[in-house]
């Protein structure tokens, strides 16, 4: 990372990695940056303090690290996390007074843990079970989830029709993985639809 540029600072860009909102921005240092990758919790160089905090030092809400992605000039940080508590000091979600909700960013989350069942295949796991089963009774699933999720949408009760969505879109994501593809080729489709 090139410190330089700024002064011996660097901007690091703070985002949810189960749902993509961007948290907040703070200030790095060579000190704060080495720290956050040691301990794995963001730790932020204070311009007002002139010292080294980690985030959630006083208020336990730590933003614990999943990722740490260098921009294309190296002199900023894009730091992907797991909040623990709100982010911001007025007590808000995020810095932006935004409340940060799961969306569809977990599903993209569940799509690689589905890939990942497929490719080590453990035991006791129910997706296993159906990547054993093959195509045709993981299609068959997909079916039989969509006519589920088609008679519940026809009753009143919100649980029970949320609940078959999510059974729907699960297999789905099996389903797509099973043929080699992704959710994010589906959006591709989408997208060029929209256009």
């Amino acid at each position: 990372m090139d410190f330089k540029k700024l002064n011996g600072i660097i901007p690091a860009i703070i985002q949810d990695s189960l749902t993509d909102r961007v948290l907040m921005l703070g200030f790095m240092n060579a000190e704060a940056f080495e720290k956050t990758q040691k301990e794995g919790k963001v730790t932020f160089f204070s311009r007002t303090k002139n010292r080294l905090w980690t985030k959630g030092e006083e208020s336990g809400n730590f933003l614990h690290v999943e990722e740490i992605l260098e921009d294309c000039d190296n002199d900023t940080l894009l730091i992907k996390v797991i909040p623990e508590g709100p982010v911001c000091h007025t007590g808000s979600d995020t810095c932006f007074d935004e409340i940060n909700q799961g969306g569809v960013g977990f599903i993209s989350r569940l799509q690689d843990l589905v890939q990942q069942r497929k490719e080590e295949m453990p035991e006791n796991s129910y997706t296993t079970t159906l990547f054993k089963a093959g195509i045709n009774k993981i299609a068959q699933k997909v079916g039989e989830e969509a006519v589920e999720l088609v008679i519940e949408s026809k009753d009143n009760n919100d649980d029970l029709f949320l609940n078959e969505a999510a059974d729907l879109v699960y297999h789905l994501l099996v389903l797509l993985s099973a043929r080699g593809y992704g959710i994010t080729d589906v959006a591709g489709v989408l997208e060029q639809r929209h256009r």
